[in-house]
This record gives structure tokens, C-alpha cells and sequence, in this order.
């Protein structure tokens, strides 16, 4: 029996920065999670991550990654994903700075 779909964002690297961001409704690409489409169906998911996936122009490094929706904000299940949105940790600087 296949696993239940659960809800994901779409992430990736921005190609110039490098900085992580997340694919929007309207198609854009922001550094912040909570503007980030949260997509709970999976056949919309993967039609979503192919055309993400063919803007090369624009980031690199293209995936679904798991969330959780608290109070209607998207929170990473994962340890991977809370690490990628806060930024470096080798010193203070960038995303870290900003808080």
C-alpha cells in the first residue's frame, strides 16, 4: 500500500546567490517559507516540480521537501530543511543577521 501524500513545497537555490527559496503560487521565487505554495496534491505536485525544474535560468537544485502547515504557515518536518532555511552556520551573516 503506498504511503499517504503528504503536503510539500517546492524548494531549490537561487542560481546567482545561492541563497534557498521556495516556488510561490504565483509562480515566483521567494527566500521566505511561509510565502511558499503549499501543494497537497501529488499529481499537482509533480506537474508543479517539472515546470520549477526547467527554469534554469532562474535556480538550481529543484525538489519537493516536506512541511507541516501550523496556524497556516508551512514548518520543515525535517532537520535538513530547518537547517537550509536559516542559513550558513559558520557565522553570523545573511538570513542570521536579518533575525
Amino acid at each position: 500500500m503506498p504511503r499517504p501524500f503528504t503536503p510539500k513545497v517546492i524548494t531549490a537555490n537561487a542560481l546567482i546567490e545561492g541563497d534557498v527559496v521556495y516556488l510561490t503560487e504565483d509562480d515566483r521565487w521567494s527566500r521566505a517559507l511561509k510565502e511558499a505554495e503549499v501543494i497537497t496534491d501529488e499529481a499537482h505536485a509533480e506537474v508543479r516540480l517539472l515546470d520549477a525544474s526547467s527554469r534554469h535560468a532562474e535556480a538550481v537544485g529543484v525538489y519537493l521537501a516536506d512541511v507541516a502547515v501550523k496556524d497556516g504557515t508551512p514548518e520543515p518536518t525535517h532537520f535538513r530543511e530547518e537547517f537550509r532555511r536559516t542559513g550558513p552556520s559558520n557565522y553570523f551573516h545573511g538570513k542570521q543577521a536579518e533575525g
